[in-house]
């Protein structure tokens, strides 16, 4: 009978042992998982906690300066976005083409950072350093054509024909003088050899000339 209940009492105070020993590796485990947790809160913190890029392109450049800052420290290196446009001295007003690094990259606060800009209303490029004006010479427009008016055309009248001028008559007949003072008073002296009227006998000097005296 005493061995029985010795065997008891062994039975029982092995299992507030076990129980014990559960309990313990139970508590053991909640301390765990109590200590991890921390950490896990730590990394969650850090990863939360990193920087990334904000989204600059469409910001004038004075307002995407004050973003920047907020995240980096390093120099920004300002370009123009037109290679053939030179970037004036003070581009604050100028507008954000193309930004590195990209919008919503991490970033450090040693990270530089490069926009690209455009003056203000001019577009922005289809990529950054292309050029602003055409390498052809740009065509003259045609002048246009003047409208023509219609002016009406007289018909040239030609001109009247002038009436020939005709010689007077040849006079076929003879000339005789009786004498040189027949002649003059005819108004034909002097009178040449082979002219109407000239003959030997009013030559008186035969000089071929009648009548000149």
């Amino acid at each position: 009978m005493t061995a029985v209940i010795g065997a008891v009492v062994l039975l029982g105070a092995g299992c507030e042992d076990t129980g014990a020993t559960r309990a313990g590796s139970a508590k053991g485990k909640g301390s765990g998982a109590a200590a991890a947790s921390p950490s896990t809160d730590a990394s969650a913190s850090a990863s939360a906690s990193q920087a990334v890029m904000p989204r600059l392109v469409g910001e004038r450049l004075l307002d995407a300066t004050v973003l920047v800052k907020k995240v980096t420290r390093a120099p920004v290196e300002l370009a123009s976005a037109y290679r053939d446009v030179t970037l004036p001295t003070d581009p604050t007003a100028w507008t954000v083409c193309f930004q590195t690094p990209a919008a919503d990259s991490p970033v450090t606060p040693a990270t530089a950072v490069e926009l690209s800009l455009v003056a203000p209303g001019t577009d922005c490029p289809e990529r950054a350093g292309a050029a602003r004006q055409t390498s052809k010479a740009p065509v003259p427009a045609a002048s246009p054509t003047p409208a023509r008016t219609a002016v009406p055309v007289s018909t040239p009248v030609p001109p009247k024909p002038k009436k020939p001028q005709t010689p007077p008559p040849a006079n076929d007949e003879p000339v005789f003088f009786k004498n040189c003072d027949a002649a003059k008073a005819a108004g034909k002296a002097p009178i040449r050899r082979g002219q109407p009227g000239y003959r030997d006998a009013l030559d008186r000097d035969k000089d071929g000339i009648a009548c000149d005296k």
